[in-house]
């Protein structure tokens, strides 16, 4: 009972960790000012990183390194918190990132009808990007809109009461 199962090892070799992302004096100073309303400064990482997505397009590895260095958490803080969220993005998405909720409410009511409508439409599988970068698409857990489902979120406008015809005029109508 008191023996050891697994010994961890320190790697053999350095870790690499990125250099942190750069912003310009706009950003720091809007950033100061997300910074100047919490007492403690690990409240402010979800606006953070609204803002590090915003000016990088996702939140990559040198703009979690940055949020780390900025808030004196760890790197596995930040991504802890950026993994748990649908609407903070870990990797490239579309200039208009379709999120199809794929809860209970909305599969009874034909998500599933509209991810394949959407996927057939823009011609990628969930997880992709078209190749022009316009759209993306992924399924999400619940948005909180279960009383109009089946739904989705277009960046970050709700659109409920979905059908495929619905979804067509929608994306039809995107510039």
């Amino acid at each position: 009972m008191g023996e050891v199962l697994v010994k961890i090892q320190p790697p053999d070799h350095p870790v690499h960790m990125p250099e942190p992302a750069t912003f310009s004096a706009e950003v720091e100073a809007e950033i100061d000012r997300h910074l100047a309303k919490y007492p403690v400064k690990r409240s402010a990482i979800l606006p953070l990183m609204f803002i590090v997505q915003r000016e990088r397009g996702y939140l990559d590895p040198p703009g979690v390194q940055y949020l780390a260095n900025r808030l004196q958490l760890r790197v596995t803080d930040i991504w802890e918190v950026a993994t748990f969220y649908s609407m903070i993005h870990t990797k490239p998405t579309g200039r208009y990132h379709i999120q199809v909720c794929k809860t209970l409410s909305c599969k009874l009511l034909g998500a599933d009808r509209i991810t394949k409508y959407c996927a057939d439409k823009l011609g990628i599988e969930v997880g992709e990007i078209t190749a022009d970068g316009r759209f993306s698409l992924s399924e999400v857990e619940c948005l909180g809109s279960c009383g109009t489902a089946p739904m989705f979120q277009l960046n970050f406008d709700y659109h409920e009461n979905l059908t495929p015809e619905k979804v067509g005029q929608i994306l039809d109508s995107l510039p």
